[in-house]
C-alpha cells in the first residue's frame, strides 16, 4: 500500500512539472527624455508641466537626463523625487556634480520597485559623467538592468568615445538582458554609437521624424533606446514625441517586448 500511494505522487509530482506555465513575455514601455531641470523654451522652470508631459506617455521606465537635486536655480526642489511623487513611480538619481547649492545629474523613474542603483563613474570630459544602472524587479519576479546616460556635448567626440568605451565595459560584464537610453549627443554613424550598439537591437525612430534636438527645430538625432541582448528583445512601436516648450529635447518613447530565455 505504501509503495502504491509513493507512485502516485511521484507520478503527480511529475505530471505537475510538466505542466508548470512557460515564463511569459515582457512587454515594456520606455521612455527616454532630457528635460532641461524643467526650464522650457519659454524660459520659464516649470516641473509640473515636464511631470504632465511624462504622465501623457504612460512609460513604464523612464531615462531622464539634465536633472537637479536641491539647486537654487531650480528651487531647491529634489526634482526626481518631486517627479517621482507626482507620476507614483520608483526612482533613483545620480549627481555628476555639486552645482548651485545641491546636485546635477541625471536619474531613473521606474513602475517595477528598484531594488539595487549603481553610478558608474565615466571619465570626465568638459564637466563630470557618470552613467545611472539600476536593477528593477519585474511582475514575474525576474530583476533587470535599466542603464541611463548622459555623455559629453563638445563637437570633438574624444571625451565622449572615452566614456562610451568605460560604460561598454560595464555593460559586457552585466549577466541578464538590459536596457540603454540616454543623452548620447552623437549621431547613428558615430564611432560612440558603433560600439554601444554591439549586441543590442536599437528602438529605431521613424525614418521620417528621427531628430530629437532641438525640439523647435528638430535637425539631429542624438537620444536612444537600445536593448541587449537582440536575441531576446522585439521593438513593437517608436515614436518621438512632438513637444515644443517643456524642453529643448523630444522625449523619445517605445514599446519593447522581452521573451523569456529558455
Amino acid at each position: 500500500m505504501f509503495a502504491l500511494l509513493l507512485g502516485l505522487i511521484v507520478a503527480t509530482t511529475r505530471a505537475d512539472d510538466s505542466t508548470s506555465p512557460a515564463p511569459s513575455t515582457q512587454r515594456i514601455r520606455v521612455v527616454t527624455y532630457n528635460i532641461k531641470r524643467g526650464l522650457g523654451n519659454d524660459g520659464k522652470a516649470d516641473l509640473d508641466r515636464t511631470a504632465k508631459v511624462l504622465h501623457r506617455l504612460q512609460p513604464d521606465i523612464v531615462g531622464l537626463q539634465e536633472v537637479d537635486e536641491n539647486t537654487r536655480r531650480s528651487g531647491h526642489v529634489d526634482q526626481v523625487v518631486e517627479l517621482g511623487r507626482t507620476l507614483e513611480m520608483h526612482h533613483a538619481f545620480a549627481p555628476f556634480m555639486d552645482y548651485d547649492g545641491g546636485r546635477y545629474g541625471l536619474a531613473v523613474l521606474s513602475q517595477f520597485p528598484i531594488v539595487k542603483a549603481t553610478t558608474v563613474k565615466l571619465p570626465e570630459g568638459h564637466e563630470p559623467r557618470v552613467a545611472l544602472a539600476i536593477e528593477v524587479r519585474l511582475p514575474d519576479g525576474r530583476t533587470m538592468p535599466i542603464v541611463n546616460l548622459h555623455f559629453d556635448w563638445v563637437k570633438d567626440d574624444e571625451f565622449r568615445f572615452a566614456q562610451a568605451r568605460e560604460l561598454k565595459r560595464f555593460l559586457d560584464g552585466l549577466k541578464t538582458p538590459y536596457l540603454l537610453m540616454g543623452d548620447f549627443n552623437d549621431v547613428p554613424e558615430s564611432r560612440t554609437l558603433k560600439l554601444l550598439q554591439q549586441g543590442t537591437i536599437e528602438a529605431a525612430k521613424p525614418e521620417d521624424d528621427r531628430f530629437t534636438f532641438s525640439s523647435k527645430k528638430p535637425a539631429v538625432e542624438i537620444d536612444y533606446i537600445f536593448a541587449s541582448p537582440s536575441s531576446q528583445w522585439a521593438v513593437q512601436k517608436v515614436q518621438v514625441i512632438d513637444e515644443l516648450v517643456a524642453s529643448d529635447h523630444r522625449p523619445v518613447v517605445a514599446e519593447l517586448s522581452q521573451m523569456p530565455s529558455r
